[in-house]
């Protein structure tokens, strides 16, 4: 458990580096862009590397159960889980739901964190999916304090059209499919059903 917490503070730690305008600007002084993108990516890299793998030897361990959802909520866990792949890919392509959500990424990694913590109730889990979710809440509430743009995508200042939201649900449902179908078994090691 102790190297799942390591790889959170690691990891989560990081990306709350930008929600701390003078760390940042400073430590970006000092090292540079490319020095500042570096060591963000090589901490990132390391805490997400501690994260699988102490998240993986805690399951292993069985870790103590915090709560004990129904099982009813799992089918709950995969409906919200449809617009978060949506989401996800709404934030790298231009388009609407892009526009309307300014930020795409972040909306999609709280409802993550919030289905899997209705569907998981052992230790592992909650401080896995409760830390993400947490963070994408304070980063947020950050994002609003810092003021307009902040941390947003790049809007598009013509309308996308309606044919680009079509291709982001329609690449976001293919995503999901696959994920419930054999991607979520292989890359995390649990069927979804």
């Amino acid at each position: 458990m102790a190297i799942l917490v390591a790889g959170l503070i690691l990891f989560l730690g990081t990306h709350l580096v930008p929600a701390m305008p003078g760390l940042r600007s400073s430590l970006h002084s000092r090292l540079g862009e490319n020095g500042y993108k570096g060591l963000f990516s090589l901490v990132s890299a390391a805490g997400l590397i501690l994260i699988v793998y102490g998240y993986g030897a805690a399951r292993f361990d069985g870790p103590p159960l915090v709560y004990d959802p129904p099982f009813w909520l799992r089918h709950v866990t995969l409906l919200v889980m449809v617009p978060v792949f949506i989401f996800l890919v709404a934030a790298y392509v231009p388009c609407r739901i892009r526009n309307v959500l300014k930020h795409p990424m972040l909306v999609a990694v709280k409802l993550w964190a919030f289905a899997h913590l209705l569907a998981n109730g052992d230790l592992a889990s909650v401080l896995l999916f409760g830390g993400f979710l947490a963070w994408a809440v304070v980063d947020r509430v950050s994002i609003k304090r810092r003021g307009p743009g902040a941390g947003q995508l790049a809007f598009v200042p013509h309308d996308p059209g309606k044919y680009s939201d079509i291709g982001v649900i329609l690449a976001g449902l293919v995503l999901y499919g696959l994920f419930v179908w054999k991607l979520h078994e292989w890359l995390i090691g649990v069927p979804v059903v």
